[in-house]
């Protein structure tokens, strides 16, 4: 080798150094982004191993393994994140808190995902865009608006506990870091909001620190094998319909935030692939079914940072917190209080984005069946405290399909 080439081979290595450099600076700085998803999801992760009996350790890991298996299959094309679905808690906690038989819940989230695997196998052989053509701006708008509304209830409960001082300092600092912080500050306005919170509540006495020195400092998920009964299968498979209908509105929320439509690319047959396969992997080491999250969605329509590689940075978060103990117990000791104030901005922008829609889509209210449609949306999405959104956006449906428009048009 000549002096020339060992001089350029010199500058290749030095170029690369840099690049890695620049990539490992990225990587850090994409850090606190991703801290933010992963305390957004993180409640509602935990709360329904909590609810049911299944294990919180294996519920974060199999929400970190089902959001990277999510991503794998969509091509990181969908920036979202796959957490434990609520639809499923009445089941799961009748076969492991009740039965004590996590291996039938297993059989029944194998079931879940052979739906999820059917329903993508139609839309990929008739076609999504034949599909989206039933489905108006007059039914999306309102769906994407009760998806921040019907959880309204969390928010404003944990805001109005007995420490509601609490709430509303860290909703102040949240709502100041997004109005008036630096380009950087405004990047992080709920890890802005959870911090001062935290502190706050930290010297108000409310910060149990107990939990963190009992949490053990490391643990595997529960491998479980499956026992099928008829009785699992018909119990459970059939819920999923609902938490498609479910992930179908998330999608439109995402496509209103990031301005790119997802069911057309990658597509929403592998969307729902991703979510199948999420939960068939998340029942084997213990944890429930996945589902699509409208907290994470509200992150990126508060921060604007759509890139893949944050969520993907959180589920890998969320996989360390379920094997180290002591790291999860942290986020456990934040104050309901703390996670109250910044979900009132969190889920109240979900439910612009739909207001948004509306008007962007340019749909008449004055016409009387748009206005029974939004009002009957509405009314059943906000008042069904479980899987009001599936029933929600069914009425929708059904009336813009099955009822003719009555309305007589005026006389020019």
């Amino acid at each position: 080798m000549n002096t020339y080439s060992k001089s350029n081979l010199r500058k290749y290595i030095i170029k690369e150094r840099i690049k890695g450099g620049n990539g490992l600076k990225k990587f850090l700085s994409a850090i606190p982004l991703s801290l933010q998803h992963l305390f957004a999801m993180f409640g509602a992760t935990v709360l329904v191993p909590a609810l049911t009996g299944l294990d919180p350790g294996s519920a974060l890991i199999a929400s970190g393994l089902g959001t990277l298996i999510f991503h794998l299959i969509t091509r990181g094309k969908v920036p979202t994140y796959l957490g434990s679905s609520f639809a499923f808690i009445a089941p799961l906690a009748l076969y492991v808190g009740k039965l004590h038989s996590p291996g039938q819940a297993v059989a029944g989230l194998i079931s879940v995902s052979i739906v999820y695997a059917i329903v993508s196998l139609i839309i990929s052989i008739v076609g999504f865009e034949k599909v989206r053509k039933v489905i108006p701006a007059v039914v999306v708008g309102p769906v994407v608006s009760i998806i921040g509304l019907s959880l309204a209830t969390t928010a404003v409960t944990n805001m109005a506990s007995a420490h509601w001082d609490v709430a509303i300092v860290s909703l102040l600092a949240a709502v100041i870091a997004t109005l008036a912080g630096t380009k950087v500050i405004r990047l992080l306005p709920l890890i802005i909001g959870l911090a001062v919170g935290y502190a706050y509540a930290a010297v108000r006495g409310f910060v149990d620190f107990q939990t963190i020195a009992t949490a053990p400092n490391f643990a595997l998920p529960h491998f479980v094998m499956p026992e099928f009964t008829w009785v699992v299968i018909l119990g459970m498979a059939p819920i999923a319909l609902v938490t498609i209908i479910e992930d179908l509105g998330h999608m439109f929320v995402l496509n209103e935030i990031i301005g790119k439509d997802v069911t057309k690319n990658p597509g929403f047959s592998r969307i729902l692939w991703g979510n199948g396969i999420a939960t068939l992997v998340s029942g084997f080491i213990g944890g429930p079914a996945q589902t699509t999250y409208a907290e994470n969605l509200g992150v990126l329509a508060i921060t604007r940072q759509f890139s893949s590689r944050i969520i993907q940075g959180a589920a890998v978060l969320a996989i360390l917190l379920g094997l180290f103990g002591k790291v999860g117990a942290v986020i456990q000791s934040i104050p309901v209080a703390v996670m109250g104030g910044i979900c009132i901005l969190l889920f109240g922008m979900i439910a612009a984005m739909g207001i948004r829609h509306l008007i962007e889509e340019k749909v008449s209210l004055a016409n009387m069946k748009n206005l029974v449609i939004v009002a009957i949306i509405f009314i059943i999405g906000v008042g069904y405290a479980h899987n009001g959104i599936a029933y929600a956006t069914i009425a929708g449906l059904l009336i813009y399909w099955i009822v003719p428009d009555f309305t007589i048009k005026k006389e020019e």
